[in-house]
């Protein structure tokens, strides 16, 4: 659905005159995802850390023309052929338009609220009804004050059902969602501690996601709940109440009967109103039945006919919560979306793959398969898909399917191959030829990309660390969030991302306005120029023969000691280079690198004499700032500190940037930030000082390759040093220390995560193999085992054997796989 320009500002009761004729189907908040500009309409939201007012020049020459701002910048005078709509609030104008645009559908709508399992419900109900209905449903988890009405808008005039996902993290959020939203019909999927720190009590809580429901025809929800009964009854919503049980005495209409698990699948007896039926789910966890049975009430409540409900539980597939980096065969990188396949998910994934295609050697590759009902008509549909190719630059498109292939001429622009059917495209053997690329496969789950990606993948071995780079995302902002708006943030990505892989970390850094990188030697810089970082870098640990390197690199070196000065001094002229940016560093009492307070006149006299480098920064590092017993010794730092730069800055007659704070500097000290800070360990979900907030990055996981029952009085391992008094079981897992598992976690130091379980490193740890303590844990070969990760903290692990988490996490070898993800 289109709208006037005209329309959205009366709508907006915006400030507005003379407006150019345009049509908007676009809602966008985002300037790095524009791909259809001229009916795109421009939210300039503003935050506390980034402003979108400052991106309307870059999104002009991108061809946008409509922008609600909450200003007029001068720079925009000559924008003669642009509309500005002026509001007082650019996020209450997008929910506000969002609000009226759902106001135009007479539909059923689902709203999914709860603190977990939103996303599988939502998923699981657009698998089970597509069939019935042309449904618009977020795309992926676009819960947010921006993300639901950025999911409603899709809403369109073949639209026969919504469903949409709300999702809080603090009070009076979210009656602002309902407005959006306007549910018929209401889920609440459980109440649990998930973003807990926003509210007061679990009852406020509680009550603030019952505002999705006061409009609410009904609410799905389960019985046996205290905290709900009563919070339902405060918001008189209990008359609204379908609810389902798992108690005989119960009053509810859907009484959950039995429950049998099976290994991969449950079976689940149930009686609706009294007829009883039962289903099978090809799920065996708890979260997993819990979320079956909220879709099995929605397609009650529904009229669906009870075998068509079971017949289509037992095709349920998993909803993939992520897209994930993989190294590709032949220096290629795969980005695997293959089981989310539509219009909006699309978007989001070539916006994805952009990010990583950084440097024009490599293609941009996208395999897609079909789009499924998306309530568009297929020529629409297609021609929307082939924009966003185009507007993306993708350099070869191969679609798969029928319909897909039927509507090739939309695809004319951009150099694509077409096939009937993933067997078709596998058995042309042009994959073969597959080399230098970023490859999207971007695949109905119907299609079985799986194949194709087995196909395409580096083979290694199955241990493997996942890098969550949302969690990168969340860190960065999360710190962000402390500084004023003009501190600027440098982010370490030293010893290859203190071993996450410096390259993906940089490039999800580099799309969200990092300041500056830091490396510790040149070469590390190298690569990452290599690979399309435009970002400064500083080099840390810079040395004397290696400014060549740094300027054609465009690298900026720190400088701390005289000897490094005057060879960069001395090369600088001769190659004719003038006022090349360097970082002095100061010694103020860690006594590690620097000039001292009695180095400064000298350095000043060699610095004023020359014109080859000029000081970009000053800066120090503190010795205990995450330790409160040396404050005093962190603040006499920190004075010391202010002092020398002062007298650098005076002496050089211009701006020096001054940053002295650390991770933990930041955390305890934010009101010595000055110009920048340096965020290291802390980015990767370690708190240097025990800050609460960070999320989880790293998760290093293996698996089980064999099981063994030994007697008393037998032994494991190398040296026989796992001594066992009575009848054990012990798997042997796949990781050793040519891994980067440290030794010192053997004999029972150790722990390990499986299956919910903490159990203990038995024996000397191997080279490759470690033996683990599985006594009385339910387990099987092939199961996954938690070396650390989101419930087995590395911090834990640290403290085990006297080390600190960075020790750990640079010491993961290289044969480990890595797999990037976000949502």
């Amino acid at each position: 659905m289109k709208y006037s320009i005209h329309k959205i500002a009366k709508i907006l009761d915006a400030i507005a005159s003379d407006l150019n004729d345009a049509d908007i189907s676009i809602l966008l908040t985002d300037s790095r995802q524009v791909f259809y500009p001229a009916e795109t309409l421009f939210f300039a939201l503003s935050t506390k850390n980034n402003d979108g007012h400052k991106y309307i020049n870059e999104l002009y020459e991108l061809g946008v023309r409509n922008f609600v701002v909450s200003q007029i910048l001068p720079d925009w005078e000559n924008y003669n052929d642009a509309n500005f709509l002026v509001v007082t609030n650019t996020l209450a104008a997008l929910q506000r338009i969002a609000a009226y645009h759902r106001n135009q559908f007479d539909i059923p709508v689902i709203g999914i609220t709860g603190s977990n399992g939103k996303t599988v419900v939502k998923e699981w109900l657009y698998q089970i009804l597509h069939q019935d209905f042309n449904i618009t449903h977020s795309p992926r988890s676009y819960n947010s004050q921006i993300g639901v009405p950025l999911s409603v808008w899709q809403m369109n005039d073949h639209t026969q059902l919504g469903i949409f996902e709300a999702g809080i993290s603090q009070p009076e959020e979210m009656s602002k969602l309902e407005a959006i939203i306007r549910p018929t019909i209401g889920i609440l999927t459980n109440i649990g501690q998930a973003h807990q720190e926003g509210f007061k009590s679990m009852k406020q809580k509680c009550l603030e996601k019952l505002e999705l429901f006061i409009n609410c025809d009904v609410i799905i929800c389960e019985e046996e709940n205290e905290l709900i009964d009563e919070c339902m009854e405060i918001a008189c919503l209990s008359h609204k109440r379908l609810t389902w049980s798992r108690r005989g005495s119960s009053k509810s209409p859907l009484y959950i009967m039995k429950i049998e698990k099976q290994e991969k699948s449950t079976t689940i007896h149930y009686s609706v109103l009294g007829m009883a039926s039962k289903l099978v789910i090809p799920f065996s966890d708890d979260a997993s039945i819990e979320d079956a049975i909220h879709v099995l009430a929605t397609a009650f409540y529904l009229h669906m006919s009870l075998p068509d409900i079971n017949e289509r539980m037992s095709t349920l597939e998993p909803v993939a919560m992520r897209l994930d980096v993989r190294q590709g065969k032949n220096n290629s990188t795969l980005i695997n979306d293959s089981y989310n396949s539509d219009i909006n998910s699309l978007n989001i994934a070539l916006d994805f793959l952009a990010q990583r295609a950084t440097t024009s050697e490599q293609k941009k590759v996208l395999i897609i398969s079909d789009i499924p009902q998306s309530g568009l008509i297929p020529r629409e549909l297609y021609y929307l898909a082939a924009n966003l190719v185009l507007n993306k630059k993708i350099d070869l498109l191969i679609g798969i399917g029928q319909e897909i292939s039927a509507h090739k001429e939309m695809f004319k622009d951009t150099e694509s191959l077409f096939f009937n059917t993933t067997e078709d495209f596998i058995h042309s053997n042009i994959w073969h030829d597959f080399h230098d690329m970023f490859i999207l496969l971007k695949g109905a789950r119907s299609f079985s990309f799986e194949s194709i990606n087995k196909l395409l993948e580096v083979k290694t071995h199955e241990t493997v660390l996942d890098v969550d780079l949302d969690a990168i995302v969340h860190n960065f902002k999360f710190y962000r969030s402390k500084l004023n708006p003009k501190t600027k943030m440098i982010c370490m990505v030293k010893a290859d991302g203190y071993g996450t892989g410096s390259s993906e970390v940089a490039k999800t850094l580099q799309y969200h306005k990092c300041d500056y990188l830091a490396v510790a030697v040149a070469e590390e810089g190298v690569v990452l120029r290599k690979q399309g970082i435009k970002v400064p870098i500083i080099v840390l640990n810079s040395e004397v023969g290696g400014f060549e390197e740094l300027a054609t690199y465009s690298l900026e070196p720190e400088v701390y000691n005289f000897r490094i000065l005057d060879a960069f001094i001395k090369e600088a002229k001769l190659q004719g280079i003038t006022n090349y940016p360097i970082h002095i560093k100061i010694d103020t009492g860690m006594h590690r690198l620097g000039f001292t307070e009695e180095d400064i006149p000298e350095l000043m006299d060699r610095v004023k004499g020359q014109t080859g480098v000029r000081i970009q920064s000053v800066f120090s590092h503190l010795a205990a700032s995450e330790s409160w017993n040396f404050d005093d010794f962190t603040l006499q730092q920190i004075k010391t500190f202010k002092k020398i730069a002062g007298e650098i800055e005076e002496s050089c007659h211009y701006p020096v940037m001054k940053h002295i704070l650390n991770s933990a500097g930041i955390e305890r000290f934010p009101e010595e930030q000055l110009d920048m800070v340096r965020l290291g360990i802390s980015l990767y979900g370690v708190s240097a000082s025990g800050l609460n907030g960070l999320r989880n990055v790293c998760t290093l996981k293996t698996t089980i390759l064999q099981i063994k029952h030994i007697k008393a009085g037998e032994t494991v391992g190398y040296g026989r040093k796992g001594h066992f008094d009575h009848d054990a079981t012990i798997a042997t897992i796949r990781i050793g220390y040519a891994d980067g598992i440290s030794r010192q976690f053997g004999n029972g130091v150790g722990v390990v995560l499986v299956n919910g379980y903490q159990v203990s490193i038995v024996g000397n740890i191997c080279m490759d193999l470690t033996m683990i303590d599985v006594t009385g844990v339910e387990v099987k070969e092939g199961d996954i085992v938690t070396i650390f990760g989101e419930n087995l903290p590395v911090t834990d692990l640290a403290k085990k054997i006297n080390t600190i988490p960075y020790e750990i996490f640079t010491s993961i070898s290289n044969r480990v796989k890595h797999i990037y993800y976000k949502e």
